[in-house]
């Protein structure tokens, strides 16, 4: 019998052989005298064609050669049934229905019999499937019809691209062993029916009672409820007790009220806006708003679900979700990510266009971010408020970014629940058992516009006549249930009648007078927080006793025996000690550190991560050493002492935005740690914008949202060009308000001690955003006495300590580097008449401490603020608009700066020099 190792090809042996037939003349002797059986093939040793046993001395004759023939050609079929049946894995979701609207993908040819030679009569011949459930031999009409149910039914499936041969062949056996469908229970079907109808009747009778309102309506894609409800059920089954959940608007009232527990009363408040006294000048809208609840599950178990609030900037919630999913499980001890995980609800559109998914997408499967495999739900509605899909993507499907991962990609026909429920078991199976993302695809569509009052069929008049034929996905799948006689007419109604009485009562509650307006709460972890304005907060000392400071250093200096360092940072260890004996001034690294050691052995946890963050972009921070001889790693902040936080310093991917967004959501869930996002240079921060402006400046007055984290920006004009210069403090400057967060540029490295110390010990939660230095970090001037860690605490403004208010001609006001320089000058040029004050906080402004300051001067004494940036960037548009020409009220107030300009800086080192030189000599009175 043929096993399919023979050496001659199957045509040539054919040709050979016909040849024989007709003309012997025609074939060389050799092969003549091996099909008259008197010799082996050409170049083949007693191959597969020799009689079984016979050996040399007997060849097989004519009707023996044909024999064998038969059977290659029939290993030829099976080699077609194996390609076919491949194919069908390959690319058979391509010729899945998916589209509840009809459309479908040109069938691929490599999937029709006809493609691969078979012929009619050939259907019906066996052949092998070993690689399929059920009997060894099916005939290939058999083979067609499993595959066809398998993976060109109402979900198509994306896997052949896993390059996991264990995680390819485990979705294979499941998907071909169920025909890709769900054995569902009446039970669970009822439960489906009556999501659905939660559902349907909630967005119908918003539509009703609040006609041309906003609401960002979930019909056409009702399904999306049974799915999160079969979704929540399965992770609890599977051990999950904690859920943080993201989505954009479109359907969050309906999540948020059949899914989180949300009162359909507040939500129905919301839209008669009566309480507007309460939200002035703050809060968002109601499509937008988060919440967090328990969920009792079909099964009686109860999960903790949070849904994140959302800025309409849609898929920029990603990270924040997944950091604060992170959080959660660290917080809980949940280092296997089984207890808790995330659920990201995305657009089409917006998946497939905005790059932070891709960012997201990347944080997957490392280390520092993974959190067990999120579970991303695309509910696709087929279109971007106008734009259709050829107009919007460059690739077939809206998820195929995330075929970037080694994950499976399910596509499924959100008109069919039961399919949804296929794909939910499957894909929440496949997370559980090889701790990876999972992504559901549900095509459905948008039954009205971009939001209700909008007029979709302007221009997409075909697919909205459509639309307006087809049924409700309840009442489709109400008659399935109906024609398998799993429920009757008047189980249905019933189900609907109870429903809307809900609402109808819900909605008189919420318009009667006596409704009381419940303000959302924080979750446990913040009680005890602040977030109110700065001057109703006491200050809190953060100075640590000497002896312990030197411990820290002691400790942070030592490595193992065993480990072998590098021959260059010895004298970095050295240094460390040195400091801690007395022989040599605190540097900014290793105030940095010694701050960092402080909280962790208090019992706060600290995690800094950013690009190259371990060893520092600037090689000065070495907080993670690795070994020169294997390359393990040692991290002395982990070894304060026996009962110290856990410490982590991570490199984060070369991204911005999505890490800036993850570190803010796992600052969301602890207020009592350190958490701080690192910039390789502070301009880079252009590439988070919008997790600024939509996240860390905002949240606090749209959603109740406090956060601590910190954002370390390095700052300041060196030569380096307009990327490398300037951490844009003008942007943060312009969106402070409220209190609304910290920015600070210390100038020592006490005085950074301290700002992070504060951070973590003080109970007042705001985002911190620190401009730190670049040069300065090896400045010899830039320095501090171990005493000055030991007491006291950050000084918002600090006077000059060689000017004690005596003649004096002009006060410069400066931060941060530009201070050094002036303190140069002004001795190298002997001006005693200058007064140099460093403004360390800008924000919340210390106008109290700067008055005590400047009130050493006569009134009438000029004071000049200088700074490295040009004039309309930097501190002064702030200062300008907030003092004039006249600071507070008493001293004439004027800039030095660069001029105006487009860009930050000149990317000519010695431009900068000539540049650096007029602007100081013009603080020093001596420029034009």
């Amino acid at each position: 019998m043929y096993d399919g190792q023979d050496a001659l090809s199957l045509n040539y042996l054919e040709g050979l052989y016909q040849a024989y037939l007709q003309d012997a003349n025609q074939v060389s002797e050799d092969w003549r005298r091996y099909f008259a059986g008197q010799a082996t093939a050409p170049g083949v040793q007693a191959g597969p064609l020799d009689s079984a046993g016979a050996g040399p001395e007997r060849w097989p004759a004519v009707d023996e050669v044909s024999a064998v023939r038969d059977e290659l050609r029939l290993a030829r079929l099976q080699e077609r049934v194996d390609l076919l049946i491949r194919n069908y894995r390959a690319r058979g979701h391509i010729a899945a229905r998916i589209d509840p609207l009809g459309h479908r993908r040109p069938r691929p040819l490599e999937l029709d019999p006809d493609y691969h030679g078979f012929s009619p009569d050939e259907l019906d011949s066996p052949f092998s499937t070993r690689t399929l459930r059920g009997s060894n031999t099916q005939t290939l009409r058999e083979v067609l019809q499993r595959l066809e149910e398998s993976y060109c039914g109402a979900i198509g499936v994306q896997f052949m691209h896993i390059d996991d041969l264990e995680a390819r062949d485990w979705l294979q056996r499941r998907l071909e062993n169920s025909e890709n469908r769900l054995r569902l229970t009446r039970d669970q079907q009822v439960r489906i029916l009556t999501k659905l109808t939660d559902a349907v009747l909630f967005e119908e009778f918003v539509r009703r009672k609040y006609v041309g309102m906003k609401s960002f309506s979930l019909e056409g894609a009702e399904t999306l409820i049974p799915l999160l409800d079969l979704a929540i059920g399965k992770l609890a089954a599977l051990g999950v007790r904690e859920i943080v959940m993201s989505m954009s608007h479109r359907g969050r009232l309906n999540v948020l009220a059949n899914i989180l527990g949300k009162s359909f009363q507040a939500i129905f408040r919301e839209f008669e806006d009566v309480d507007a006294e309460l939200f002035k000048n703050r809060g968002d809208v109601k499509y937008h708003l988060g919440f967090h609840n328990y969920f009792t599950t079909a099964g009686e178990r109860e999960v903790h679900i949070s849904l994140g609030f959302n800025p309409s900037h849609l898929e920029f919630v990603n990270p924040v979700t997944l950091g604060r999913c992170r959080g959660k499980q660290d917080r809980f001890g949940d280092s296997q990510r089984r207890v808790g995980t995330a659920i990201l609800i995305h657009g089409d559109a917006a998946f497939a266009a905005e790059g932070i998914v891709q960012e997201s997408l990347n944080l997957s499967q490392l280390p520092h971010y993974e959190v067990g495999g999120a579970i991303h739900v695309v509910v696709n509605n087929q279109i971007g408020f106008t734009t259709p899909p050829e107009e919007g993507r460059s690739c077939g499907y809206a998820t195929d970014v995330a075929k970037m991962l080694q994950i499976p990609i399910f596509h499924v026909n959100g008109e069919d629940p039961e399919a949804v429920a296929q794909v939910v078991d499957l894909a929440l199976d496949f997370r559980a058992t090889f701790r990876r993302d999972v992504v559901i695809d549900m095509y459905c569509f948008r039954r009205w516009g971009h939001s209700e009052g909008d007029e979709p069929a302007f221009t997409q008049p075909r697919m909205y006549q459509a639309i307006e034929q087809r049924p409700t996905v309840r009442e489709s799948y109400l008659n399935h249930l109906l024609q398998l006689g799993k429920v009757t007419r008047a189980d249905a109604d019933e189900i609907a009648r109870l429903r809307q009485e809900t609402l109808e009562h819900e909605l008189s509650l919420a318009r009667s007078d006596d409704y009381v307006h419940t303000p959302g709460t924080l979750e446990s972890m913040w009680q005890g927080y602040l977030g109110q304005d700065e001057r109703f907060v006491e200050d809190v000392p953060t100075g640590v006793d000497r002896d312990q400071l030197v411990q820290y250093l002691e400790r942070l200096a030592t490595v193992p025996d065993s480990f072998h360092l590098h021959q260059k940072l010895r004298r970095v260890m050295n240094q460390r000690r040195a400091i801690a004996a007395g022989t040599e001034p605190l540097d900014w690294a290793g105030a940095e550190l010694l701050a960092l050691a402080s909280v962790a052995a208090e019992g706060y946890r600290v995690r800094l991560s950013g690009q190259d963050s371990q060893r520092g972009t600037f090689s000065h921070r070495h907080a993670v050493l690795h070994d020169t001889q294997d390359g393990h790693t040692f991290t002395p902040l982990q070894h304060i002492g026996p009962d110290q936080a856990p410490v982590e310093i991570i490199n984060s991917p070369l991204s911005e935005a999505g890490v800036l967004g993850f570190e803010y959501g796992y600052s969301l869930v602890f207020p009592d740690a350190l958490v701080i996002w690192e910039a390789q240079f502070g301009d880079f921060v252009n590439a988070a914008q919008v997790i600024v402006d939509q996240f860390v400046a905002s949240a606090e007055d749209k959603w109740w949202h406090l956060s601590g984290l910190v954002m370390l920006l390095p700052h300041g004009f060196e030569g380096q060009g307009p990327e490398h210069s300037s951490a844009r403090l003008e942007r943060f400057l312009l969106l402070a308000a409220e209190d609304n967060m910290q920015i600070v540029m210390p100038s020592t490295p006490a005085q950074y001690f301290h700002v992070l110390r504060r951070q973590a010990v003080r109970r007042w939660r705001k985002p911190l955003v620190v401009l730190t230095p670049k040069s300065l970090l090896r400045h010899p001037a830039v320095i501090s006495a171990l005493d000055d860690c030991s007491q006291g605490r950050l000084q918002r403004v600090l006077p000059d300590p060689k000017q004690s208010g005596g003649k004096v001609a002009r006060i410069l006001m400066c931060s941060g580097k530009i201070y050094y320089e002036l303190l140069e000058a002004r001795n190298k040029r002997q001006r005693g008449d200058i007064a140099l004050v460093r403004l360390e906080q800008f924000y919340p402004f210390p106008e109290a401490e700067l008055a005590a300051v400047l009130k050493a001067y006569p009134e009438g004494t000029p004071v000049y603020w200088v700074q490295e940036e040009p004039e309309n960037m930097g501190a002064w548009p702030f200062l300008r608009f907030r003092y004039g020409n006249n600071l507070l009220g008493k001293w004439a107030f004027q800039r030095i700066s660069r001029p105006q300009s487009a860009s930050p800086a000149t990317g000519s080192s010695g431009a900068h020099r000539l540049e650096q030189q007029e602007l100081i000599d013009q603080a020093m009175g001596e420029g034009a």
